[in-house]
């Protein structure tokens, strides 16, 4: 088997005598779409801060592409080719949608290359793909919310990553938009090669489009493996008992 594209081992970050991350381990392989779900508060944003360095694990290791990236600051693990995107949208609302990209590619894997003509260049291509080309010169406070999350993806997918991690890329968006969310989540894999995390509460939309799942719970890893088996782990049913029907809805869509 190849070597994965992202190690994670036995990390923990506690928040005074809160363990948010209790040892969680976890491999990630090239042009892999993994989904990484769990009850609210379980820890998926924290472990995102953890891996991409907004926050320093207290224990453990993160390794990406063989470096170990643990504590590093966000932009230079942004520069080494990994890129998140934010729960919340936040875009420069007074700057148009295409600069907003631009900023993606002027501080991501390729700077201190990339010039101003060559940043625009690579914005202009990315809006072109996400099908956004005609939001170019509107101020991107003007855009909806499927709009914005679109813009947030636009903005990473300048940086030019090699893996991906989207923060609940899908919240907040109407059934037909999340449709075409995936499809867009799904072209990125396959056509640009970019490895995807996808932190997600509509497990039905993860369990369709992941290959591989975990699961977190009150920061614990309780289980890993295809969609197939997660919707049908004792394990998971239990901490989802709020919710059980996102877990049959996830099965039923299997199934179907």
């Amino acid at each position: 088997m190849a070597s994965p594209i992202l190690e994670v081992k036995d990390l923990v970050k506690r928040f005074g005598g809160l363990v948010a991350l209790d040892h969680v381990s976890f491999s990630v392989y090239e042009r892999e779409i993994v989904g990484l779900i769990g009850p609210n508060g379980a820890g998926k944003t924290t472990l995102f801060n953890c891996i991409t360095g907004v926050y320093k694990p207290d224990e453990g290791k993160v390794i990406f592409r063989g470096f170990d990236v643990t504590g590093w600051p966000p932009h230079a693990i942004a520069r080494l080719g990994m890129v998140r995107t934010f729960q919340i949208v936040k875009p420069f609302s007074e700057m148009t949608v295409k600069q907003n990209v631009m900023v993606g590619a002027l501080f991501g894997k390729q700077t201190p290359r990339v010039d101003m003509d060559e940043a625009e260049r690579i914005a202009e291509e990315i809006l072109e793909f996400l099908g956004l080309e005609d939001k170019a010169d509107l101020p991107a406070g003007t855009l909806n919310i499927h709009e914005k999350k679109m813009l947030e993806l636009a903005r990473a997918l300048a940086a030019k990553p090699d893996l991906l991690l989207l923060d609940e890329v899908l919240a907040g968006l109407t059934p037909a938009e999340v449709e075409h969310m995936l499809e867009l989540i799904a072209r990125i894999r396959d056509e640009k090669g970019v490895t995807i995390i996808m932190v997600e509460h509509l497990m039905h939309a993860v369990m369709n489009i992941a290959e591989r799942v975990i699961v977190l719970n009150f920061g614990r890893k309780i289980a890993e493996g295809p969609p197939e088996a997660i919707v049908k782990n004792p394990q998971v049913i239990e901490a989802y008992l709020g919710d059980a029907n996102l877990v049959l809805h996830g099965l039923r869509e299997l199934r179907g």
